[in-house]
This record gives C-alpha cells, structure tokens and sequence, in this order.
C-alpha cells in the first residue's frame, strides 16, 4: 500500500475529483477478511479510532468513552426491505428481480403501501435468459407475477401484481428475501433478517444497511445518552448502487446513484444549534451524505432559489465557491419548511465526497471498511486524506473484519 503513496499524495491535491483516478484508490483486500456473519453480539465488534494521525485500538463497547460529552451523532433510520424475489420462466428457469427504486420517483413510503398492480425499477439476476414472458413466484398458495415493461441503462421496469388487498411491502415479505451483499457467499439465514438491520430503523425502503449503524444495541444507546451525547435522525434509503465498483479510468466517467432523503425539521434544527457547541458526528456514510446534502439544498435557497424539493447532483459542490456558511445554509431550510408548510425536507441525492470536497457539517465519521475502488472508500479519503492508508493497513495487519457484517472505525476529520 504504502509504494502508491506519491501519486495519492498528488491526488489529494486536486480540487475537482473529476480527474482522480480510482486505481489510485484500491487495496488488496484478502477474500479471508470479508466479514460473512456477524458476531454473535452487536457491540463485539472492533473499533479503530484515529485521531490527528494517531491510530487505537478500541472494541465498539468503547464508543461512548471516545466521543466528547458535546458531540450529535447523526443516525440513518432506515430499513432494509426482503428486496430479493425468486421467480420462474414457465420453462422451470430461475430468474431473480431486485427491487430497487419506485417508477415515476414516488416517495418510497407511498410506493410501498401501494396496492396491485404496481410499478418498479429492478435488476434481473440471469436477464439473458428471459424472454420478456410473465414471471411468477409462488409460495404457500399465494402467487406474485412480474411483467417488464421497460428497459433502461440495464434497470428493468417490473410490473407486479397479486390478488387481494396487500400492500407492495407485504408482498416483499412475504416472497422476498433479505439481499445480502454479493460478497456474502452464502444463502440467506433466518438471523440476517433482524442483524442485517439497525435497532433503531423504522422506515422501510433499503436494499442494503447502513452497516456501521448494525454495531449499535439498545444499551449502547442507553450509555451514549447518561454521557450527554446527543443524537438526531435521518432517512437515506441506501440502494444497490452502493455495492458497484468504479469501472471507469477518472470519476468523471462515473454515474453517481441517486438515492431518496428525508430530513426532520427538528434534525435541521439540532443540527443548527450544535453548530460552534460540539462535533457532528454521522453514523455511517450514509448520513454523512444525508447531512451534506442537505447543506447543499440550504445553500441553494439561501441563493435565491425556490426548489420544489432536495435534489443534489453528484458535481454540484464543485461547481463554484461555497454560497453561504453552514448555519446559513440551515437557517435557510427552516424558512424553506416554512413557506412551504412542511415539516420534512425530502427528495433524493447523487452527491459525490471525493478528495477535494470540503465538509460543511460532518467533523468525524463512524463507518465500516469499504470495498476497494468504491466511492464509499473515496469518501473516507475526502475525510482523513491518505491516511486511510495507513488505517486500512493497520486494520489487515491487526485482523479487523471488512465490510457489511465486519468491524468499524472512528474516523476524525482532518484539520
């Protein structure tokens, strides 16, 4: 790791992420070390903590003792849905349909509560080999029937019907399964359905967790709050794009995912408030992205602008100089909210963290490792520099699990 060092250096430098090259991002990951179950306890895990370049070793029952009595944690309330659904061709082959976003970008709670027919897009595991024909999936004398209607950048839009009253959800419960990362080898246990999930998720919508969040028990939760710490919530259902390497040469080729946001008045003013008081700390990156974003829609109202809802693209943060400072940017949601009589900023963001992104909100990063040439690793770089070097070779040297299931960090932000 350490010989690539130079030219990451250098990319550290550049201030548009448009021209880094994610070969200059990757590591050795060994196939040993990818976490396939999770420990038999939440909290168990192993923590690395780094902080202004110095690396510890910590156990995530720890987590309280590392964190100022002043810090907000930023918690992503999500829920993984059963997205993965077995059907077959009338000829007996096996086709598999991932659920991914809703068609016409309906609110994911609306979608969901929809009753037959209804419409997604979804990826189609063994595509060649279906014709287009009606699918079905049968389980316990209930049938579910899956039409393609279209087609787009690989994505199938899916037509699903079924006979009485349920909601979409209902039947992703009843014929679907938990969808494990692909590099999880291996079939779907009763188990992953609670411990591929959070203890504080309450709304449904993702294909995968917001995995640094799965470290987090009831108890845990009890200690963070006698220590003073606050936390406040978001919503980023997480979608399958996050699995996707970077196949491009630079970033520019990339096509960041867009993913649906929702953001409580009352986290907008919390974080408002703790703005100058303390460190605002996400849990995952998920919410790193939720927060940030969020900045960016502030910034744009406090622009002039009126946008009918959040919508961040990928390239937006660098397109010019910062517009306003953060309690600006926040002060303007909250007239948002007002002229429009909404407790909830929602919409959806593309947002890409790369280096040369710099943080309005975030002071430190919860976070699992993450594969290599991800955009969740570049992120991790945007935050701590190429140190994330030097922590991802401590962490293979010291026998930290990676990604979903695997061990965490604490990462302070680069100052």
């Amino acid at each position: 790791m350490g010989g690539e060092r130079t030219r990451a250096d250098r990319q550290a430098q550049h201030t548009d992420p448009r021209s880094i090259a994610i070969t200059d991002l990757t590591y050795a990951l060994p196939e040993d070390r990818i976490a396939q179950h999770p420990l038999a306890e939440r909290d168990a895990a192993k923590l690395l903590v780094h902080r202004e370049g110095e690396i510890t070793d910590r156990r995530f029952t720890n987590l309280p003792e590392e964190l100022p009595g002043n810090t907000l944690l930023v918690l992503n309330d999500t829920r993984v849905v059963h997205a993965r659904i077995a059907f077959r061709r009338s000829t007996g082959a096996l086709i598999e349909c991932m659920v991914l976003s809703p068609a016409l970008d309906r609110p994911m709670e609306e979608a969901l509560n929809r009753t037959s027919p209804v419409r997604w897009w979804c990826m189609m595991g063994n595509a060649k080999r279906w014709k287009g024909e009606e699918l079905l999936s049968e389980k316990e004398g209930h049938s579910l029937k899956a039409e393609r209607k279209d087609l787009r950048d690989g994505e199938h839009l899916i037509e699903f019907s079924w006979e009485g009253e349920g909601a979409f959800i209902d039947q992703l419960d009843h014929f679907g399964d938990v969808p494990l990362p692909p590099y999880m080898r291996r079939a779907v246990e009763p188990s992953d359905d609670r411990r591929y999930n959070t203890v504080f998720g309450i709304h449904p919508g993702s294909v995968a967790a917001p995995t640094a969040s799965l470290h987090f028990t009831p108890e845990m939760m009890e200690a963070i709050a006698q220590k003073g710490i606050a936390t406040s919530r978001v919503t980023l259902h997480v979608g399958a794009g996050t699995f996707l390497p970077v196949k491009s040469t630079t970033m520019r080729d990339h096509a960041m995912h867009s993913e649906q946001v929702r953001v409580p008045r009352s986290t907008v003013e919390t974080l408002l408030g703790q703005i100058g008081k303390g460190p605002i700390v996400p849990v995952g990156t998920t919410a790193m992205r939720t927060i940030e974003s969020l900045y960016w829609f502030g910034a744009e109202v406090a622009n002039g602008n009126d946008p009918a809802q959040l919508d961040v693209e990928q390239w937006r943060p660098y397109a010019d100089a910062p517009l306003v400072n953060a309690g600006k940017a926040l002060k303007s949601v909250l007239a948002w909210l007002d002229r429009h009589d909404l407790d909830t900023v929602a919409g959806s963001t593309r947002l890409l963290i790369a280096p040369g992104y710099e943080f309005r909100l975030a002071d430190g990063l919860i976070t699992n490792f993450h594969q290599p040439r991800s955009t969740l690793l570049l992120l991790v770089a945007a935050l701590i520099g190429t140190e994330w070097r030097n922590i991802y070779a401590h962490a293979l040297a010291h026998g930290y699990r990676f990604l979903s299931y695997g061990d965490g960090s604490l990462l302070w932000r680069k100052t």
